[in-house]
């Protein structure tokens, strides 16, 4: 009975680099490239489910060379930003303000918190980003604390299946700034894409 029930909790840690890959082809990924010009920075979307004050999702906004967001597991998508296991490329702030949007609704609250980096550590974010692999469903706070643990500036940041934990240690981070985003959307977040899909800013 205890190597059943051991089997069963560790069943995840097997099948996490198991899911669907997606790769977008090269020329998609080509033109999507974004530069913001702005000072890098690494961004931590949580999202809390209202009722209960739960974590339910994590992701990374990675402003480095290039603007990406890694959504582990996640079922926001864009033609303008195209994906490749997990790594979205493209995040302008008109992408960024749909990502947000897809999940701020009426049952969920979204968490934006944003710390300064070098650029030698944006962009070892994004090449673990790349190297991790598409996820399995429900792994993302796992996936997302894994790569954070992993970056100089960022130790504190302990390997964790919690969403909710992961944004309280990086809310304690240095020069952390937090931004929470509320909407009363309906619950029907997936209609949201049918209209989401204007071309990236230049």
């Amino acid at each position: 009975m205890m190597r059943r029930l051991l089997l069963v909790l560790l069943l995840p840690l097997f099948l996490a680099d198991c899911a669907k890959p997606v790769w977008a082809p090269d020329a998609a990924v080509q033109k999507a490239r974004y530069h913001s010009g702005t000072a890098p920075s690494i961004t931590l979307f949580t999202v809390i489910r209202k009722r209960g004050n739960e974590g339910a999702h994590s992701g990374l906004l990675i402003n480095g060379d290039e603007t990406v967001i890694f959504d582990p597991a996640g079922s926001w998508t864009n033609p303008a930003a195209p994906e490749r296991n997990d790594v979205h490329f493209g995040m302008t702030p008109l992408m960024v303000k749909y990502y947000i949007d897809y999940h701020a609704r009426s049952t969920y609250d979204v968490y934006e918190q944003t710390v300064p980096v070098s650029s030698a550590v944006a962009q070892a974010a994004i090449a673990r980003a790349l190297d991790n692999g598409a996820v399995m469903d429900a792994m993302c706070g796992r996936n997302v604390s894994r790569i954070l643990h992993g970056l100089p500036g960022f130790e504190s940041i302990g390997q964790t299946y919690f969403p909710k934990q992961i944004m309280r240690q990086f809310g304690a981070l240095p020069g952390a700034v937090t931004t929470k985003h509320t909407d009363q959307d309906a619950d029907n977040n997936k209609a949201l894409l049918a209209t989401q899909t204007a071309p990236a800013a230049p």
